[in-house]
């Protein structure tokens, strides 16, 4: 009863926040500022729910989340200097050549560029299990981020060899690195983080990976350093935040449960719980937790038992659903494309597309606010219906728009509340959630899946969109729309709700059925 009590007070604390008061503005430090005081705010509800939030575990966050920052600054700095890099396609062609390369080849090397980053995540995915459970949550985050830098280097060395088959290899080699640390963060960030605070702090990953976004896009203005001198220098600048982490992550504890469910480490896990959250009564039971979970867990889990097990098929079978219904429902077409988007309609294409990346930002932070509130599912299913709206309302406006050319507004509202409807839960929702509903063994291998299945859904859409585009015009929209639909139909139906629960428990649900008892326990699955 009393345990009752205690999630009825937090619950309730949670639900004070008010999300009117939060503001961000559209700076290069302001998403950072906001990430800042988002923290505190919930270092303030820790305290009056007597969890404290320990100098400690705030640095590993923010430490683990520098990997995804870089992820989002590649992601969005290819954006605006498009045409600049390849006008440097075409000039290393015509040095070679003496003529100038063919349009098809250009925009098929431009979106092999774009793309490639996404199929060396889908490889980099592959490593995920191994380096996890060979060295550590962290150590493996520490391991990854040489190959950023090495990407970075590849890129920025590019310009100077004349060569753009270096720059392509270097996307190639930081797709690499994306695969791997976008699977190890949810998982460190989740293995480190408080139950009744997992799922906000996971979000940070996304609000750093959005952030990251909207930097790139502002420095690869041509104001910036989007130009045609400056170009390489602006793709080597995600080595900053890889250095600081490197200054940063080797102070903060490894994993407490990888150290005692993996290696059996009682000693050591217990001094980093500790670490994390300081010597409390709570800081005890979560270790009994650890070690009564522990005890009936097995050894390992290879990937053939991971999808021959029965009890996995159904969180197996969600996370598939939630992956792919995020990532093919339009998003990341409108990211990679939305300057040449507006460009069609609008003067300044690309300041309308720093809207799309402050927009990304401050939907991320009030995702932040409200994964404890709200919960997941409410969060998914508000999101994949608005996703859905938004892909037909795209239809609609872009099929009139060359009668009514005063509706190119609309569309841009569309977009924005587009990009709203993802961040508020299916985008930052899908990289964390096979964490939450795989037990310890199998979650690396249950995270390299969902890394699988989000490069692999990011890789496809960036390589189709365009000729898609050109086939289907504004139609494209309703295939995005028929996504969102299947995936909000499932999620309803299908997908638990997680909020405040232990690992255990959750996996407990799981243990020895063919499905889920979705309604066994009171606010497993309500949309309440």
């Amino acid at each position: 009863m009393a345990s009752k009590e205690i999630w009825a007070n937090t619950s309730i604390c949670l639900c004070y926040f008010k999300c009117k008061h939060l503001v961000v503005k559209v700076h290069a430090i302001m998403p950072f500022l906001a990430l800042c005081r988002a923290v505190m705010r919930v270092s303030q509800e820790e305290r009056v729910t007597k969890s404290r939030l320990t100098a400690t575990l705030l640095t590993s966050i923010l430490a683990a989340v520098l990997g995804s920052l870089q992820i989002g600054y590649h992601t969005g700095n290819v954006n605006a200097p498009a045409k600049i890099i390849e006008q440097f396609f075409n000039n290393t062609w015509r040095s070679r050549h003496n003529q100038s390369m063919p349009d098809h080849s250009l925009t098929f090397l431009w979106s092999l560029s774009v793309s490639i980053k996404d199929f060396g995540a889908l490889l980099g995915s592959l490593g995920v299990k191994y380096l996890a459970d060979s060295y550590g949550r962290r150590n493996s985050i520490l391991i990854v981020n040489i190959i950023s830098v090495v990407g970075a280097s590849l890129m920025f060395a590019s310009k100077s060899s004349e060569s753009f088959e270096v720059l392509i290899m270097g996307r190639l080699v930081f797709g690499l690195f994306c695969g791997l640390v976008m699977s190890l963060n949810p998982l460190y960030i989740q293995e480190v983080s408080p139950t009744n605070l997992r799922g906000a702090f996971a979000t940070l990953n996304q609000v750093s990976f959005a952030t990251g976004i909207l930097i790139g896009m502002m420095v690869g203005l041509e104001t910036v350093l989007g130009t045609e001198h400056y170009w390489a220098m602006m793709l080597f600048l995600s080595v900053v935040p890889a250095l600081l982490q490197y200054l940063t992550l080797p102070l903060c504890p490894e994993s407490p449960r990888y150290l005692l469910i993996n290696r059996g480490k009682e000693t050591e896990a217990e001094a980093a719980l500790r670490r994390l959250r300081g010597s409390t009564d709570k800081m005890f039971a979560e270790l009994e937790e650890m070690k009564d979970e522990a005890a009936h867990t097995q050894t390992g889990v290879t990937i053939h038992e991971f999808f021959k097990k029965r009890s996995y098929r159904q969180p197996i079978i969600i996370v598939l659903v939630v992956n792919l219904g995020s990532q093919l429902s339009g998003f990341n077409a409108i990211i990679n494309y939305s300057t040449s988007m507006f460009q069609a309609r609008f003067d300044e294409a690309k300041y309308l597309t720093l809207g799309v990346g402050a927009v990304n930002v401050t939907f991320t932070l009030v995702a932040f606010f409200l994964m404890e509130r709200a919960g997941r599912r409410r969060l998914l299913l508000t999101g994949f219906i608005s996703i859905a709206v938004c892909n037909l309302l795209m239809t609609i406006v872009d099929s009139v728009l060359h009668l009514v050319p005063e509706l190119r507004s609309v569309q841009v509202l569309v977009v924005f509340c587009l990009i709203s409807a993802y961040e508020l839960g299916p985008g930052p929702i899908s990289w964390f959630i096979a964490a939450e509903l795989f037990d310890q063994p199998s979650r690396p291998i249950a995270m390299a899946f969902t890394s699988m299945l989000n490069w692999g859904g990011k890789f496809v859409l960036a390589l189709l969109f365009p000729p898609l585009l050109k086939v289907c015009g504004a139609y494209v929209y309703l295939l995005f729309m028929s996504v969102a639909l299947f995936a909000f139909t499932f999620t309803w139906r299908r997908f638990p709700e997680t909020k405040g629960r232990t690992f255990d428990d959750i996996a407990a649900e799981f243990r020895g059925a063919e499905g889920i008892p979705l309604h066994n326990k009171p606010g497993f699955n309500t949309f309440t």
